[in-house]
């Protein structure tokens, strides 16, 4: 087994790639922060499953979180930090990030023992299957924090449990658990902790030993079929809203409920 580690800001986190026997294996390490992603993690997120690439043996990318998360998404602390601008850039990078991952040309399984928040949630649904353990809870609860989707974050939500239940979710900011999550649809195999990463390590090793032209072929066919919404950037939604969003951020780390203020458009 050839294992590749990136360390980011400390030991204690890190992006982790295994290859081994044709699956590669990425690891968001940050248990102690919830595997919460700073801006530079998700860079190197991105770096890490380009890199999956270089190696003509890996046919199935793997996506977990240490421990019991997949991953909270985006570090909320750090946008406390930020200016309005830094922190649109930072969820621009986010996006470019799980777009990556939406569009490698294998096949790609999230791995979710836990928690898969916010932009975590969009990012496990950037990939092309979903498994999950009893402990696992997908949400998007955005409407704390004075985060404005754009189409393409809704879009993979649409897609997948449909107009109303994407708006549900951010309206009422409620978490699902596992057995809800797969209702639904965004889950598509649900076991028991134990028998979790054995079980996608199985599901890897039964997708790789398909044809890669017909993996490949179904993939892109999938995303033509699916792709609707244009890319929108610069000019259009972003993804922080100038009052909102400064208001939510401080919230959270106060450890207190945003006052938000109800505005009407001219």
């Amino acid at each position: 087994m050839q294992v590749k580690i990136n360390r980011m800001e400390t030991e204690q986190a890190k992006i982790v790639l295994q290859e081994t026997a044709g699956l590669a294996i990425i690891t968001i390490h940050r248990p102690h922060l919830k595997n919460a992603l700073t801006a530079n993690m998700w860079n190197q997120l991105a770096e890490t499953a380009l890199q999956v690439l270089e190696n003509p043996k890996n046919k199935v990318l793997l996506l977990r979180g240490a421990g019991e998360q997949l991953t909270a998404g985006s570090d909320i602390k750090e946008f406390n930090q930020m200016t309005l601008e830094e922190a649109e850039n930072a969820f621009v990078t986010m996006e470019k990030t799980i777009s990556t991952f939406e569009s490698l040309p294998i096949p790609t399984i999230a791995v979710i023992n836990g928690p898969a928040m916010g932009a975590g949630l969009e990012l496990a649904l950037a990939c092309d299957i979903r498994v999950g353990s009893e402990k696992a809870k997908l949400g998007i609860p955005v409407g704390k924090l004075g985060i404005t989707l754009n189409n393409k974050f809704a879009q993979r939500l649409v897609n997948l449990i449909g107009p109303s239940m994407a708006k549900d979710l951010v309206y009422t900011g409620r978490i699902l658990k596992s057995e809800e999550a797969y209702r639904v649809g965004m889950l598509n195999y649900v076991v028991k902790e134990k028998d979790l990463d054995r079980y996608a390590i199985r599901m890897g090793n039964l997708v790789a030993s398909q044809s890669p032209a017909s993996l490949l072929a179904i993939k892109q066919a999938v995303q033509e079929c699916v792709e609707s919404a244009p890319v929108l950037w610069k000019g259009s939604t972003p993804f922080v809203d100038a009052n909102d969003f400064p208001e939510g951020i401080a919230a959270f780390v106060e450890k207190r409920k945003p006052q938000f203020i109800r505005r009407t458009k001219k």
